[in-house]
């Protein structure tokens, strides 16, 4: 009864941050349910102790993400908008889980920066990024350096509302992801899926 008790507390915390961000201009930005549940599972199937979230808007994913991490485990939660930022430590405080979210407010390309320089190189087991889409190669580069063996990185948006297949499209954010979808297609360093799940989610397991 407790166990199940909890489990409803939970997912009443989830419920209620989605419906606050519903209300708010950008709630698009959002992962959907699916998607937070994927996270969620992936994390779990890897025993995942250290993660890294690239752009964590109101904190949806993240806090799916915390809620799986074992009591030892640490997310690195990178978001430059502190608006955001207040509302997802909030929900990570009625969680219960801030103690596992290391947050960072600040460009997530110095933060993935800082991170290699402290000596944390192929020392983290998940990665997932839902950014600038401009800047999703130089995410790229940095979260496979700061990934182990092993590891996975989730890229998010790759379907970019079918734009990518539209050769008529061809905006700097489209071209971006079209760009970088290509080259990853072709990156011998790592295996990877593409899901049709919400937006596009590419899984990236590092070889």
């Amino acid at each position: 009864m407790g166990f199940a008790r909890e489990v409803f507390d939970v997912m009443c915390i989830l419920r209620k941050l989605r419906e606050e961000t519903a209300t708010m201009q950008g709630s698009q930005m959002q992962v959907s349910p699916d998607q937070a549940q994927l996270l969620a599972m992936l994390v779990q199937i890897l025993g995942a102790q250290r993660c890294i979230e690239v752009g964590v808007y109101t904190g949806y994913s993240s806090l799916a993400i915390a809620l799986v991490l074992p009591e030892t485990g640490c997310l690195v939660a990178c978001e430059r908008d502190g608006n955001s930022l207040g509302i997802a430590k909030k929900y990570y405080r009625q969680a219960g889980v801030s103690h596992k979210v290391d947050v960072r407010h600040a460009l997530a390309v110095d933060t993935l920066k800082d991170l290699i320089l402290n000596g944390e190189a192929c020392s983290y087991d998940f990665a997932f990024v839902d950014a600038e889409k401009r800047m999703y190669s130089e995410y790229y580069e940095l979260l496979l350096q700061l990934v182990r063996v092993g590891g996975v990185i989730v890229i998010d948006n790759v379907l970019w509302h079918g734009k990518v297949s539209d050769p008529l499209v061809n905006d700097s954010k489209t071209t971006s992801i079209r760009n970088f979808n290509r080259s990853i297609m072709e990156d011998k360093r790592v295996s990877i899926s593409m899901v049709p799940i919400g937006d596009g989610m590419t899984i990236c397991r590092k070889l």
